[in-house]
């Protein structure tokens, strides 16, 4: 319990909601935790892991229904941890992609408690073992761009558009579903060709998973038409071409299967 004192906070990243997925490290501090703050995006069987004693506080937020402001949730945990709890402040995927670390750390620091970060595996990571595919491809996508699509509601996306048009990136975008076809218009007016392979992976590693492959001139119908109400990532880049049906070799016993097939 070295690690672990009373009257300290860690940030645990959750990853994509298999439990399976969690790190060995986050698994040992939810079970160590006497009060877990946890996120919408963080199952019920990640919550399992947590000593039947402890105390677990929703504080999720979610397509812009928030259950708590940031400040609120900086002030708990901190309470928390100055009462002497083992707090643990778990999210969903990574801790520092996408979620509020810096506020929470500097929430924690700025009133002495102890905070360190244990991280998870992160969104894309999951969506891209779903498809069975690498997010980077050598020669092809030597790289790989995190945005997040969330924007203050009627605003549009502060985004370097020319930037993120690259034909030799991947581009990974989360929170994407509602901003799909901004995000289609505004690649393809910057330059990338519309017949671009795009992957949409809804509740990525969760049983009700569902992966649908398209082409960025038809994100939006896609996303419109196939989605529903999970959370959802948009994977856009070469790499993300489904690949060519193997080739069976001579004297096989077995017939080659389809990679990469729509689903």
């Amino acid at each position: 319990m070295s690690d672990f004192p009373n009257g300290s906070v860690w940030l645990v990243g959750a990853g994509p909601g298999d439990p399976e997925l969690l790190t060995r490290k986050g698994e040992r501090l939810i079970g160590m935790a006497t009060t877990v703050f946890y996120d919408a995006l963080v199952g019920p069987g990640i919550l399992d892991l947590a000593a039947p004693a402890a105390r677990l506080v929703h504080v999720g937020k979610r397509s812009g229904r928030h259950s708590k402001d940031q400040r609120t949730i900086d002030r708990l945990i901190v309470d928390a941890a100055l009462a002497g709890e083992r707090v643990v402040r778990l999210t969903g995927g990574d801790p520092a992609i996408f979620g509020r670390a810096t506020e929470e750390l500097d929430a924690c620091r700025a009133a002495g408690v102890a905070v360190r970060i244990c991280p998870g595996v992160t969104a894309a990571s999951a969506a891209a073992a779903s498809l069975g595919a690498s997010l980077t491809l050598r020669g092809l996508a030597r790289k790989l761009t995190f945005v997040t699509a969330q924007a203050r509601a009627g605003e549009a996306l502060a985004l370097d558009w020319e930037r993120l048009a690259d034909p030799d990136a991947t581009l990974a975008v989360y929170m994407g579903k509602a901003a799909a076809g901004e995000v289609s218009a505004r690649l393809i007016a910057a330059g990338l060709p519309g017949d671009t392979p795009v992957a949409l992976v809804e509740s990525a590693s969760l049983p009700d998973e569902r992966v649908f492959r398209t082409r960025l001139d038809l994100l939006e119908l896609t996303s419109k038409a196939a989605l529903g109400d999970g959370p959802a990532l948009l994977l856009i880049g070469a790499a993300l071409a489904p690949e060519k049906p193997a080739v069976a070799l001579p004297g096989s016993a077995r017939a080659p299967t389809p990679a990469g097939a729509w689903r």
